[in-house]
């Protein structure tokens, strides 16, 4: 089983771990910050040593790390990890954003996800939301940053999985229940929303800066579709709510 790092130190940029295998380009730690792609979330990237890691993805209790080119790390070796911050960041206040969008519409229009993509440039949420009502979802985007803005600390902790699915509002996945684990991970905002989750969060509503409307896509009555980018980021976009 790899130890999940990135649970851990999410802030952390570096860590030294040991290779448990390789093969070809693929290599597993015995621990790791690199968080795998899932869920609908980007993964990391980094390196290893010398050596770019162009992927993170899982398999059962294993973080796969796929290289750019064939490892040249040799089981028991001792490695230096570097993730690649910029990037790790931007998805965290993404994911974050997510959380927050999903309990607005979950809890003034009772409305569950659907579907969703964070990634680094722009992310998209689906929500089976009754009317494709522009002016009611441009007012939920305006209330989430409005709570940005007050600030709130976002906090992770882990439940048993029958106490955690005994709380209202734990899961606003419209088609998906949490994994089969005994044990689930709990993202919380405090006195604003909490989840079952296992991705990575900020600390704090306020590193998310301000959350950009780019997009509204009509999808059906199951997926009204929103895409969406922070202000800040270091991208430009102009939104458009054809």
């Amino acid at each position: 089983m790899t130890r999940k790092l990135y649970w851990e130190e999410p802030y952390s940029k570096e860590f030294a771990a040991k290779v448990v295998s390789v093969e070809r380009q693929v290599v597993v730690l015995d621990k790791t910050l690199f968080y795998p792609r899932g869920g609908g979330v980007a993964c990391d990237t980094g390196t290893l040593n010398t050596s770019r890691v162009q992927e993170t993805t899982k398999t059962d209790d294993k973080i796969l790390h796929a290289l750019e080119s064939p490892a040249s790390l040799k089981a028991g070796e001792k490695v230096t990890g570097k993730v690649d911050w910029e990037r790790r960041h931007r998805l965290m206040k993404m994911h974050t954003a997510g959380h927050l969008l999903s309990s607005l519409f979950y809890s003034r229009a009772n409305c569950r996800i659907t579907g969703n993509q964070i990634d680094v440039d722009r992310s998209r949420m689906d929500f089976n939301l009754e009317s494709f009502d522009r002016t009611q979802i441009e007012g939920y985007v305006a209330e989430a940053n409005e709570l940005i803005r007050k600030d709130a600390p976002v906090k992770t902790y882990f439940l048993g999985r029958e106490e955690a699915l005994r709380l209202p509002d734990m899961v606003k996945l419209a088609q998906a229940s949490p994994p089969a684990e005994a044990q689930l991970r709990i993202v919380e905002i405090e006195g604003v929303d909490r989840q079952a989750d296992g991705g990575l969060h900020v600390s704090h509503l306020k590193e998310i800066g301000q959350i950009q409307l780019l997009k509204l896509e009509n999808k059906g009555k199951t997926n009204r579709r929103l895409y969406y980018d922070l202000v800040g980021n270091g991208i430009t976009r102009s939104p458009d709510l054809t």
